[in-house]
Parts: C-alpha cells; structure tokens; sequence
C-alpha cells in the first residue's frame, strides 16, 4: 500500500485506518428458516454475481467506512 488516505468526513485523519477486504460469497437460504443451504461455486444465469469493491476502509477516528477511492482522492488533496 503506497497510497495516501484522508478521511473525507474528519478530514485531519491521515494515519489511522482499517483495511477491510470483502470475500463475497455465494449462498442459497432457506426462505423459512434462514440457514444456509447450499453454498455455490458457479451461481449460475439467476444469480448476479457480487461486483463492488474489494476493499473497504474505516476510518479510525471518526468511524466513517467508504470505498478505497474515496479516502484516495482525499489524500490527493
């Protein structure tokens, strides 16, 4: 990681964050109960496949949790 960060809503934090990284991952559940029925390697043409961001930050001052490009484009100020 060799980006700087600045939190766009506290806009003085530029040290302290957390990284979040998303695994999605595709599932069936049973509609009554919630539980977990079958977890799927290939979804198939009825599931949409998950498309957001890999990573996540938080900020560690304020609280805020936004896409990577955003807490960029701060520190590009």
């Amino acid at each position: 990681m060799t980006t700087r960060y600045c939190c766009p809503n506290c806009q003085t934090n530029r040290s302290r964050f957390n990284i979040i990284k998303q695994v999605a991952r595709a599932v069936r559940l049973d509609p009554q109960t919630g539980d977990v029925m079958e977890s799927m390697i290939d979804p198939g043409p009825l599931h949409i496949a998950y498309n957001g961001p890999e990573k996540r930050v938080q900020c560690a001052v304020c609280g805020l949790v936004d896409d990577e490009r955003l807490f960029i484009k701060f520190g590009e100020k």
